[in-house]
């Protein structure tokens, strides 16, 4: 219920408009974001929220046991050249020396083999989390809720009993495409899907209100202007980012959006928790937002980071943004990039495939899509406190085969980098839909589904030990070995599986992905396994110590702030007394609270006699036996001395000869500053005058005003702004052009151009006259080269600016032919002339019928 159209990638906004879902709360839609240079926030609140009862007492809708394809929202079609198998390719990277774990906890998740579950939809979308004390698994289009050894406790139940009561296309749809994850740091689960076959685009999310996940939970509901498919959550210390692939009217792909969720509002059921969406440009899609793993937060102010394929088919780039949202002013979000990351080259896999369907099965010509195009979920995040690292992978053409092109990725100054990649394919199987993450100490697991023609498509898994060569994977293992191929004419396999790390230990990893017990169509099952690296243990209560801001400048005999912030691990619950030495002489640190367990306040207050300097501060942690340390830097500065600057607007301006200007004069303070300036202009042109009104001003503008007399010369002068306060003097320059005068004229037009006449009639012209240089008139016309027998007549005349009638009348003598008139205007010493001519036709003789 996910899918990409034959065109790579475009981009459409996501726009919202206020509609009222169900009864409860309905938010503005949308706010314009303020005009900037580079992308710009699309702002968008919820339709619709409200607090649910407890899950486990919520009736929902039965299990859909329909055909699958009725669920799908689309058809995906990856690349459209012809050819099944996969050429050329990335080598698979060396083997390390140990064998992948084994198996710890391993059990059926939702789908054929959990009592009398019929899968309804195809792919699955295996998906799930894992918390203190339970396990979360959705697919397409059910949840169902494990104990952490396998016993079911609640489910499978349609994902949309989740919003039972709620009203709208979130309780009536249930599309699929979900997502489940664990907010470890808030200790509560979210819960997404779409809900797109009504008239309305929604993704609706839903966070619980307590550890509980078959508790009650905070609902919501975002609507779209375009299909959002595909969706991929991610949570982040400051929202719960989410990416989509966008497609207008449910067909046309539109491109790639990321979007943000207020996280602390949501927590806390807020009914305006606000969305804010960028659009990452015409070329991209299957983006993935970074999510958080491990008890770590990312440093504060870090924004989140966004993943993608390069555009090409083959490539030898990675692109990424940073997404960095601004919760007190949306509207000054920012989402920077695309920024290339240099990896050695790929080939998508499948991609000469039609649809992306090259995997072969066993015992059937029925291939299974790669979806090769993009990264795979989840893009994980880990911050280790020296370094944060980032895991993606997918499946690239690798020899004759497909393998998992995995990565660690690594923030430097700010950006992603390439710290170390490699590609596993030990051998002509098929290995695709991965998912990847880390431990706690930097080891990497990666699941994945394995399959060719002498395999039917199974769940296996590898890894590596940090202390692994660069670039190298473990040998694999096998979790369940499918008893069956998907056969005709099912292609779509998987769509995403999951990879999560157990949040008690940090060390576990939890795997789901489907496989089949026997062949056919939408009969699939999913396996839930772990598997531990040897070494990782729980890590032991620590905390870390940070501070911001990094630097703070400060006036002698002033005072500054810092925030201090303790992040504990390892199920540390302490309390943390801090203190700060490297203070000048005369200074003094203060924390509020302190002890903390979360946050404290630095004030450092100096005093007038305190050196100007910088000092390097060292802020202590202390709590038992543990001392943690972090630095910052203390900038006092001597108290600056009172001055003003003077700024003149425009720097030029242009004044007819006996007119004025203006010009606005603005003076700025500094250190203190609050007296009076008086204003003075030189250079002004003989005959002109300079004015400035207030003057003297104090901090503020005053208005210049220069008249010019007209015997003022014409030209171009330079003009000197000065103000003077006590020993205080500051100039600025600005330009007057004077231009001359200009003449009083005027011009003279007749239409039409000709006119023809019977003789004994009449006819007439429109005399225009046009003024210029400020002319006013009065203008006296008469007219020339009048036939014989012919009158001519104005009306007005004398006339000021405008037009006039002039009406020729002949007489049945007046001759016949041509004659050219001449019409002039004077008015004082200006004569204007313009020409028409005159067409004289005989009359009628001889009777009514002869002319």
């Amino acid at each position: 219920m996910r899918q990409l159209s034959a065109v790579r990638f475009g981009l459409a906004a996501i726009l919202v408009v206020a509609a009222v879902v169900a009864p409860g709360h309905v938010a503005s839609a949308t706010q314009p974001a303020a005009p900037a240079s580079g992308p710009q926030p699309i702002i968008t609140f919820p339709v619709h929220t409200d607090v649910s009862a407890p899950l486990r007492e919520l009736q929902g809708p039965q299990n859909q046991q329909g055909s699958a394809r009725g669920n799908d929202r689309a058809t995906k079609e990856i690349k459209a050249s012809q050819g099944n198998a996969p050429v050329g390719g990335s080598p698979s990277s060396p083997l390390a020396a140990t064998a992948a774990p084994a198996v710890g906890v391993f059990f059926d998740g939702i789908g054929v083999g959990l009592g009398a579950y019929t899968p309804a939809a195809a792919p699955p979308d295996p998906n799930g989390a894992v918390g203190p004390n339970h396990y979360v698994e959705t697919v397409n289009t059910d949840l169902a809720v494990f104990t952490k050894t396998g016993a079911l406790l609640y489910g499978p139940v349609p994902i949309n009993t989740v919003w039972a009561g709620f009203g709208g296309g979130c309780e009536l749809d249930n599309d699929g495409d979900p997502t489940v994850l664990y907010d470890r740091a808030a200790d509560r689960w979210i819960i997404s899907q779409f809900a797109v076959t009504t008239t309305l685009y929604l993704n609706c999310v839903a966070v619980s209100l307590t550890p509980d996940p078959t508790g009650a939970y905070n609902r919501y509901a975002y609507q779209n202007t375009d299909f959002p498919d595909y969706p991929k959550f991610g949570v982040w210390s400051d929202g719960y980012y989410v990416t989509f692939n966008n497609f207008a009217g449910g067909a046309t792909f539109s491109g790639g959006m990321a979007c943000a969720y207020d996280r602390t509002a949501m927590i806390a059921g807020a009914l305006s928790a606000a969305q804010v969406c960028f659009n990452a440009g015409p070329t991209y899609g299957g983006l993935l937002p970074s999510t958080v793993d491990g008890a770590r937060l990312p440093p504060v102010g870090s924004p989140n980071y966004i993943v993608a394929l390069d555009a090409p088919v083959t490539s030898t780039l990675l692109q990424t943004w940073k997404f960095k949202v601004n919760w007190t002013t949306p509207a000054s979000s920012t989402f920077t990039g695309p920024t290339p990351i240099t990896v050695p080259s790929y080939t998508n896999a499948c991609s000469t495939a039609p649809r992306g369907d090259c995997i072969p099965q066993s015992g059937t010509t029925q291939k299974l899509e790669s979806l090769g195009d993009r990264l795979m979920y989840r893009l994980a995040y880990r911050n280790f406190g020296d370094h944060e690292a980032l895991v993606a992978n997918h499946a690239i053409v690798s020899g004759s085969s497909v393998g998992v092109r995995w990565y660690e990725l690594r923030v430097n100054a700010g950006d992603l980098t390439l710290f170390q990649q490699g590609t596993f394919a030990p051998d002509a199987t098929f290995r695709f839909m991965g998912s990847a993450a880390m431990d706690q100490t930097g080891n990497i697991g990666l699941g994945y589904s394995a399959s060719s023609s002498t395999l039917f498509p199974s769940i296996r898994y590898t890894g590596r030990l940090a202390t692994d060569a660069a670039g190298t994977m473990q040998a694999e293992a096998t979790i369940i070995a499918s008893g069956g191929s998907q056969l005709p004419n099912l292609a779509r396999w998987g769509d995403y599986t999951s990879l999560a790390v157990d949040p008690v230990d940090d060390c576990t990893f939890w795997y789901t992905n489907e496989y089949l017990k026997t062949s056919g169509t939408f009969n699939w099952s999913t396996r839930v396994a772990t598997f531990k690296f040897p070494g990782c243990a729980p890590a032991a209560p620590d905390f870390s110590l940070a501070v911001t801001p990094a630097s703070q400048s400060v006036v002698e005999g002033t005072s500054t702030t810092y925030t201090a912030t303790v992040t504990p691990s390892g199920g540390f619950t302490g309390s943390v007394n801090l203190s700060v030495a490297g203070l000048p002489a005369g200074a003094t640190g203060t924390f509020s609270p302190n002890p903390t367990t979360t946050t404290s306040t630095l004030s450092v207050a100096t005093a007038s006699t305190t050196a100007a300097g910088t000092y390097p501060l060292t802020i202590t942690g202390v709590s038992g036996t543990l001392t943690r340390s972090t630095t910052a830097t203390l900038v006092v500065t001597a108290p600056a001395t009172p001055d003003f600057s003077l700024a003149v607007t425009p720097a030029s301006q242009s004044v007819v000869q006996g007119t004025s200007a203006t010009y606005t004069a603005t003076v700025t303070p500094s250190g203190g500053f609050a007296g009076s300036v008086s204003l003075s202009v030189t250079g002004l042109p003989a005959g002109a005058t300079g004015t400035f009104s207030p003057n003297p001003t104090t901090t503020g503008t005053s208005t210049l005003t220069v008249t010019t007399a007209t015997t003022t010369p014409t030209g171009s002068f330079a003009l000197t702004i000065t103000g003077v306060s006590g020993a205080l003097t500051h100039s600025t320059g600005a330009t007057l052009a004077v231009t001359a005068a200009p003449v009083p004229d005027f011009s003279l037009a007749v239409t039409p151009a000709s006119q023809t006449v019977v003789q004994g009639t009449s006819t007439t012209y429109t005399v225009t006259i046009t003024g210029s240089g400020g002319f006013t008139g009065p203008v006296s016309l008469s007219v020339t080269g009048l036939p014989a027998g012919a009158t001519a007549a104005f009306s007005p005349n004398p006339t000021t600016t405008g037009t006039s009638t002039l009406t020729v009348t002949t007489a049945t003598t007046t001759p016949t032919g041509s004659f050219a008139l001449t019409i002039t205007g004077v008015s004082g010493s200006l004569t204007r002339t313009a020409t028409a001519t005159l067409a004289v036709a005989a009359g009628c003789v001889g009777g009514d019928d002869e002319c």
